[in-house]
């Protein structure tokens, strides 16, 4: 099986975020659809490994920011290769707006955004999937949205080149130099595990 081929199919990237407590925080996903028209219904689905996820989980709201055409590979290195665990996402970033449920929709380098509150989730193993009525959302204007294969062709930085041989981060590029890839070895930019590298 060649899963390959699901980089093939057409969808965007966005900034989930989520708030607890006065606690802002977001990350980056690509599994984000309408999915009624009346009433306006929308899903997400987000990798239980996320801060965000557990934000969602226990308040029931999130905001979906659309990512465009004209953002840079800054904003998914702040949203989408480090922890809201034990990092402050937005420390030092203002390119947002607070919409009417009290969480943050990112403005810098996204065209628009969605506010939704959850109705149901649906547990798929490594994801959840949060079914949610669409309670706002706005147009930021500016470049279309971003697909994925856009992103890879236009928005990531082609893969460094390995002096000696190694293994090369599939999601950000990193290489690790070295014969062997040990098995528990956690990429130090994207923070994605040996898995997701590739003899290079």
């Amino acid at each position: 099986m060649d899963e390959k081929i699901l980089r093939k199919i057409g969808y965007g990237l966005y900034v989930l975020t989520a708030n607890e407590n006065g606690r802002d925080n977001g990350c980056i996903i690509n599994t984000f659809m309408q999915v009624t028209g009346q009433p306006p219904r929308v899903s997400a689905a987000v990798n239980k490994g996320n801060y965000t996820h557990d934000l969602i989980m226990r308040t029931g709201c999130f905001n979906v920011s659309i990512i465009s055409q004209e953002a840079d590979f800054q904003l998914f290195k702040r949203f989408g290769f480090a922890s809201g665990r034990d990092t402050d996402k937005f420390a030092g970033f203002d390119k947002t707006v607070r919409c009417e449920n009290g969480i943050l929709a990112v403005t810098e380098g996204c065209c628009g955004f969605v506010s939704a509150k959850v109705f149901q989730t649906v547990d798929l193993g490594t994801h959840t999937m949060f079914l949610a009525d669409m309670t706002g959302g706005g147009d930021f204007g500016g470049a279309e949205p971003a697909t994925y294969a856009y992103y890879h062709s236009n928005i990531k930085p082609g893969p460094q080149q390995a002096k000696s041989g190694g293994w090369r981060c599939r999601i950000c590029g990193y290489v690790y130099e070295g014969e062997e890839l040990p098995p528990d070895f956690v990429c130090p930019i994207c923070k994605h595990g040996a898995a997701d590298f590739e003899r290079v």
